[in-house]
């Protein structure tokens, strides 16, 4: 394969937000830079879409492409890896109408999962605040950081405490929306 590199690592070509997977905010040798990011093809070596996207129109995103959508998005969204894939089509198309205000966005639900890591996990929330903050609407996330800066919530003190209460509001709006945090298998 090709060494590849893309503008934007943080959003992948097929339609993943690469920046709120739990391996991109891993250290060590399993850290992920994101699709086309530095070091994408010793982690990667052998991505599909990657090699698909080499053969056919050589595009930043699938969306660009001729043949999009393609066969690998019918039918896609079903299982996820360490991230969930239920927004794939959206982001698409989402992209595809406006990809600069969606990498905008796409930039605050990233700094919103900083704070939630940075300020809330007690270490083994990574993966539930990444699959949030790629799930959930953003108007959602801008509740849930507003409700996190006005509680107790953000105040100093015991993290598991924090912890328990920013996981507790971010699972009582993904409830009220009906959305289930967890990855499908």
């Amino acid at each position: 394969m090709a060494i590849v590199s893309r503008k934007n690592p943080l959003f992948s070509l097929c339609g993943l937000n690469c920046c709120l997977c739990p391996r991109y905010h891993t250290e060590g040798s399993s850290k992920c830079p994101g699709c086309g990011g530095v070091g994408f093809n010793r982690q990667h070596p052998s991505c599909s879409v990657m090699s698909c996207s080499i053969t056919h129109d050589n595009v930043e995103y699938c969306f660009q492409c001729s043949d999009y959508p393609c066969e690998k998005y019918k039918g896609s969204g079903t299982k996820d890896s360490f991230i969930s894939y239920r927004k794939v089509k959206d982001n698409n198309a989402r992209a595809l109408s406006d990809i600069e205000g969606f990498l905008s966005e796409l930039r605050k639900r990233m700094e919103y999962l900083d704070e939630l890591l940075q300020e809330y996990n007690d270490g083994r929330r990574k993966g539930f605040f990444c699959l949030a903050v790629n799930d959930l609407p953003i108007e959602t996330l801008d509740e849930i950081h507003s409700e996190l800066k006005s509680s107790n919530a953000y105040e100093p003190g015991e993290i598991k405490e924090r912890s328990q209460r920013a996981v507790e509001l971010v699972r009582k709006k993904a409830s009220e929306l009906h959305i289930d945090l967890a990855l499908r298998k």
